[in-house]
């Protein structure tokens, strides 16, 4: 990539980062920790983080450290990268570069790559052209393209294709036109259309999908009109509407919906109003306001929300300032900050935080500086930095990281 070409595209794509999350919400994959199951955890003083790397249900306490180590970090000599875009899932990651192309690897015995094999892939493969956007799901992907043509593919038990039926597939197929966002998550699907209504399709048991039912669909079915962004999650949606008021509905059991209950709701309720940018973890969430401040709240038992506590919230705490995008899943998050540095806290026992360690953190560490999108898989991230190369760490079971092998990493590194 020329260094011309690199500046631009770093610059677009900080400016998108202003009014757009790079998140994509799924449920947890059960890795080394279990929501809602008491672990014996301490209780945490301020800065203090948590040491799992021995054994993961008794902890030891040690001081926080935001300095970044750069002999950490693992250098790998390979081309400069173009990608542009990227989202994770539990088992597998989906990439768009700059020319378009779809890129997959990982898992993939449900033939949720979509290259119409069930072979698991260690290394990015090309899967279609012409790709705006894509959203992994739990075992299915949803991917729009430059056209606003909407395609689906892999698992399709409960409909979350929406192509209606209840069959899987291994190569895309076309489900809908004129979308401008999707969110793929467990079992169902959140989807925008140009004239900002917001489309649901898949499993609806407690009301996932928000149409005030428990039915099941296997078409799309409109929800709410003028809507900006989704974000969907294990079991509940997020929605910013134009005028940036917050909605949600769905699972509530540990407040993640943020309206100051545990009670599930089956249609929209208002949040909070002034929000850009909102990202489903997987039982809690984060929200960018208008003036760059980062809010949290839901389940915050490994210290994911970021407050220097592991004390759960039924309602929106303040975590920071200066936030440009945040992404979080499993029981860890991350933030780009104005600056464009990487910042991660939450679980660290397969090392997603990318800090060296396997230290949770009940606040926000500094892992990186020059990136502009990010994505939390359930035990792993990607990042993509400005001259347009993309990172990975975490566990790599299923080689969700793509860098050729299955071998877990604590630090980052690049992938071609």
């Amino acid at each position: 990539m020329k260094k011309s070409t690199a500046i631009a595209l770093a610059t677009v794509l900080a400016l998108s980062l202003l009014v757009a999350c790079s998140g994509n919400g799924s449920p947890t994959s059960g890795n080394n920790y279990t929501p809602g199951i008491d672990n014996n955890t301490p209780s945490i003083n301020n800065n203090t983080t948590i040491d799992t790397e021995k054994q993961p249900n008794n902890y030891s306490i040690s001081p926080n450290n935001d300095e970044i180590n750069e002999s950490l970090f693992t250098d790998i000599d390979i081309p400069v990268g173009n990608w542009i875009s990227v989202s994770s899932n539990i088992y597998n990651t989906m990439a768009i570069r700059d020319d378009g192309s779809l890129w997959a690897w990982g898992d993939n015995y449900r033939g949720y790559l979509g290259d119409g094999s069930m072979e698991r892939k260690t290394r990015p493969v090309k899967i279609m052209d012409d790709v705006a956007q894509v959203s992994a799901g739990f075992l299915y992907t949803m991917a729009i393209k430059n056209d606003g043509t909407l395609w689906a593919w892999g698992s399709n038990e409960y409909g979350q294709l929406g192509d209606g039926t209840t069959e899987s597939r291994t190569t895309p197929v076309e489900i809908m036109s004129n979308v401008s966002k999707v969110s793929a998550t467990l079992l169902f699907t959140m989807a925008i259309k140009n004239d900002g209504t917001l489309w649901a399709w898949g499993s609806n048991s407690s009301g996932y999908l928000g149409d005030g039912t428990e039915e099941n669909r296997e078409n799309p079915v409109m929800i709410m009109d003028n809507v900006n962004s989704v974000s969907s999650s294990m079991g509940y949606t997020m929605a910013v509407k134009n005028d940036g008021t917050l909605w949600a509905w769905g699972s509530n059991e540990y407040g993640q919906l943020g309206d100051g209950t545990m009670e599930r709701r089956i249609s929209p309720v208002k949040i909070m109003e002034d929000v850009v940018c909102i990202s489903a973890g997987s039982i809690n969430i984060m929200a960018i306001k208008n003036d760059g401040t980062l809010w949290g709240w839901g389940s915050n038992k490994y210290g994911q929300i970021g407050d220097l506590s592991i004390e759960n919230y039924l309602n929106p705490v303040y975590i920071m300032d200066n936030v440009i995008d945040v992404s979080s899943l499993g029981a860890h998050s991350m933030v780009i900050r104005s600056d464009n540095s990487l910042w991660t806290w939450g679980y660290n026992g397969s090392g997603q935080l990318g800090d060296g360690t396997k230290i949770s953190k009940t606040s926000p560490a500094k892992i990186m500086d020059d990136v502009i999108h990010v994505s939390a898989g359930d035990d792993y991230s990607m990042a993509i930095k400005s001259n347009g190369t993309l990172w990975a760490w975490g566990i790599n079971e299923r080689s969700q990281l793509g860098d050729g092998t299955t071998e877990s990493r604590s630090t980052p590194v690049m992938i071609e």
